[in-house]
């Protein structure tokens, strides 16, 4: 991977620990259960096929899951996506899935919540990933919200995440506003290539200087160097480039600008 852009400031060592941002309490919580209770449920819950989510190239279903009775009954809206629905594409290989799940699994490796609880699940129609539906305001996007300056410390986290996970396809309807004031990034499947293939609209933040407390995060997930959680999910190769891509992040220290005259745009851009 190339370096993401020159700018020298890399002697951030030996940084402490952060205190993560809490969930404002004067809004509604995005989801009615702990991300520990989602994952749990996908795993072992009853679905059912609400539909076919529209304007999605590969199979993408709203689907309910819930356990329990009475007052023990746990429910939850997904998007389930199982790889018997995906179309192939000559530079992925098939289980995009599974690269929905790797990017939870490292966003919250991170300590990071800007990516919906998502699992690897064997669902109604075979292997795929679920993740939590978020109840949006879906006439806000990536351009509104930049625009309004809101949720801008969220957007930064997954900038970042972008660049570490290579995100191929981060179109601004990819960007959600949740009803607790956060912003969620949801459709990672093209995520996470051994080659830089970066494309998304999030520019806007050009040679600023990362926030301290997102190098730091990104730092300790450095420090970590092994994934256990990612077994299976990505190949060697792919590993060891998001790795690198995550010590590049570290040692510019900035965010990148588009240098190609604009190739590394997605289309449709929203």
């Amino acid at each position: 991977m190339p370096a993401l852009r020159s700018a020298g400031d890399a002697g951030r060592t030996h940084l402490p620990p952060i205190e993560l941002t809490a969930m404002d309490a004067e809004l509604p919580a995005a989801f009615a259960l702990s991300s520990t209770e989602i994952i749990d449920l996908f795993e072992s819950g009853e679905y059912e096929i609400e539909g076919r989510m529209p304007h999605s190239s590969n199979a993408t279903l709203l689907v309910t899951v819930t356990d329990g009775e009475g007052e023990q009954r746990r429910e939850q809206k997904g998007i389930y996506k199982p790889g018997r629905g995906e179309r192939p594409l000559w530079d992925f290989p098939p289980d995009l899935f599974k690269r929905e799940v790797a990017t939870y699994r490292v966003a919250d490796r991170l300590g990071w919540q800007v990516i919906p609880p998502t699992a690897l699940v064997d669902g109604p129609l075979g292997m795929g990933s679920v993740q939590a539906f978020v109840d949006a305001d879906f006439q806000q996007h990536y351009f509104t919200m930049f625009e309004d300056g809101v949720g801008l410390d969220d957007l930064r986290q997954i900038c970042t995440l972008d660049l570490i996970t290579n995100n191929t396809d981060r179109k601004s309807g990819h960007c959600l506003l949740g009803p607790d004031g956060h912003v969620y990034g949801i459709d990672h499947g093209l995520s996470f290539h051994a080659q830089w293939k970066l494309r998304t609209v999030m520019w806007d933040f050009v040679d600023e200087a990362i926030p301290d407390s997102i190098l730091q995060c990104v730092e300790r997930f450095v420090a970590v160097g092994s994934y256990p959680e990612l077994d299976g999910l990505l190949d060697d190769f792919e590993l060891d480039a998001m790795l690198t891509r995550a010590k590049a992040v570290l040692d510019e220290g900035i965010f990148p600008e588009d240098e190609t005259g604009g190739h590394r745009y997605p289309w449709p851009l929203v």
